[in-house]
């Protein structure tokens, strides 16, 4: 069996660089790592940390095709954050007029969780801890 020790990182194709780019730095608030302009892929590169650890990888590549995210489609459903205080993140949510989806409790769990949607419709999720 593998001996996976912890998930190293997501990585995300956009459509519009630098609203993307905006979006998971100031909107997120993921603190930028690295980035790098790859000429011979006309693609930018931006490696985001969240609490200092590497999560996330932020591609641009010129006219990425669309995915298909709703209905549910085969592949990454969602990217999940955890917080601590859900009440807290939707206040700070609607502060910047993003409007996340009604409260739901995990039936499983009984944790409670939203979502919203990314600059491409990639639905990011914030699952109370």
């Amino acid at each position: 069996m593998l001996k996976l020790m912890q998930i190293h990182h997501v990585a995300l194709i956009c459509s519009d660089y630098e609203r993307s780019k905006a979006f998971y730095t100031s909107t997120l608030g993921l603190d930028v790592l690295q980035e790098v302009y790859r000429h011979d892929r006309k693609s930018y590169k931006l490696d985001l940390a969240l609490n200092g650890k590497y999560v996330l990888e932020l591609f641009s590549f010129p006219d990425p095709p669309k995915r298909p995210s709703r209905p549910e489609a085969t592949g990454l459903r969602h990217l999940a954050f955890e917080v601590n205080n859900l009440d807290e993140t939707v206040k700070a949510l609607l502060a910047q007029a993003i409007v996340p989806e009604p409260i739901r409790t995990d039936e499983h769990t009984g944790k409670r969780f939203t979502f919203i949607s990314d600059p491409d419709d990639l639905p990011i999720e914030f699952y109370e801890s």
